[in-house]
């Protein structure tokens, strides 16, 4: 019986892994579907999530353990940008990203090194102030000096910026893994779970806030350069766009902030949900997904990920799974009505939209059954 299971233990650590593994080979292969001069759309979304999967995974990486809520994602964003719209004429893509990832390393270390000492929602509100500062600087810099407001940006082929965001994904989320393990991970945890006892032991909190904060901008830099040559023209606007300070933090929410698993899965449904609504539906994207998003924090406290693994057994989590492909082939199908009489919704907007009501109904309905089983059960053991 312990051979058994310790086997199922050592089959049940292999499978991750080797799923892991499969699965971004899988991801790897994408370009090669289409291997003409005009990426495919499967592509052009492609770079779209891998590009939010890095920002939520390095959001994470500072934010999740520590409990500090940073608005700064789109500051190092935009640096990462304007590094492209320099120098992108003269220097390879890897040279781009890196540089964009130095800026941004830089300037995170020197407004950490000021503000980590701020805590709760000082810290919150002083790097949402720093994407409108950014803005205002950025926009003065070229209206007075450079006499422009519009920069164009080379463009490198959206397969290269695949790989490019793809090789950058990877390298993220080895450092979150890593991270995580070692001890400084472990004093991050410590700084979020009680700071003034950290610093009683000895962890210099400031110091692993700046180096955990500026880590992760140097991936949000790298990100940003890779991005923006995908970009026809960017000016400071939408170098710094606020929206996407706010994006990162939602996608984690929603995909669970326990386990690196979390960011991942909510920024590929996410992602693709923001692209679906801004394409069918844009005056009511903001609506439908601060909607998505209210629901989610109230009704799924843990995310995705966390709502998962509260219901027990592989029998309930495939059960799961059907119920919230049900309710998803059923926004499909209302989806294809509403496409064939006219209305121009056509995509996965409902098919998401219904995936994602299912998956929330699902999950209680579970909770409740589960509930109701485990009352009887202690009735009939007290009778």
């Amino acid at each position: 019986m312990n051979f058994v299971k310790s086997r199922g233990l050592t089959l049940k650590k292999a499978v991750s892994p080797a799923a892991a593994v499969l699965a971004l080979i899988v991801v790897g292969l994408i370009p090669s579907f289409n291997p003409g001069p005009v990426p495919a759309y499967l592509t052009i979304t492609s770079v779209t999530i891998l590009f939010y999967i890095v920002m939520s995974v390095s959001w994470s990486i500072f934010s999740g353990p520590t409990g500090y809520v940073s608005l700064a994602a789109a500051a190092f964003y935009g640096v990462g940008i304007y590094m492209s719209v320099i120098f992108g004429g003269s220097l390879p893509l890897p040279v781009l990203m890196l540089l964009g990832g130095v800026a941004s390393f830089v300037l995170a270390a020197l407004i950490g090194a000021i503000t980590l000492r701020l805590r709760g929602v000082y810290f919150t509100i002083f790097t949402f102030g720093l994407v409108q500062l950014l803005i205002s600087l950025v926009l003065w810099y070229e209206v007075k000096i450079n006499n422009v407001v519009v920069r164009t940006i080379p463009s490198v082929g959206y397969n290269t910026v695949f790989y490019a965001l793809f090789v950058l994904m990877v390298l993220v989320i080895l450092a979150a893994i890593f991270i995580k393990r070692s001890r400084f991970g472990m004093a991050l945890t410590g700084i979020g779970e009680c700071e003034d006892a950290a610093a009683h032991i000895g962890v210099n909190t400031t110091v692993v806030k700046v180096i955990a904060f500026a880590v992760t901008a140097f991936a949000m830099g790298a990100a940003g350069a890779a991005r923006a040559t995908t970009m026809i023209s960017v000016k400071p606007e939408i170098a710094f766009n606020v929206l996407e300070s706010f994006l990162p933090v939602l996608m984690v929410i929603f995909g669970g902030t326990g386990s690196l698993l979390g960011p991942v899965v909510g920024a590929v449904i996410f992602s693709v949900l923001k692209e679906q609504l801004i394409t069918k539906w844009p005056k009511w994207y903001m609506i439908i997904f601060g909607t998505v998003m209210i629901l989610a924090i109230l009704l799924l406290p843990k995310g995705i990920v966390g709502a998962v693994k509260e219901v027990p057994g592989i029998a309930k989590k495939l059960l799961l799974l059907l119920m919230t492909l049900i309710f998803a082939a059923v926004g499909y199908v209302f989806n294809s009505i509403l496409a064939a009489s006219g209305v121009a919704v056509s995509g996965l907007v409902f098919a998401l939209l219904f995936g994602i009501i299912g998956f929330i109904i699902s999950v209680h309905l579970l909770k409740h059954l589960m509930k109701k089983a485990w009352k009887g059960a202690k009735i009939d053991a007290n009778a």
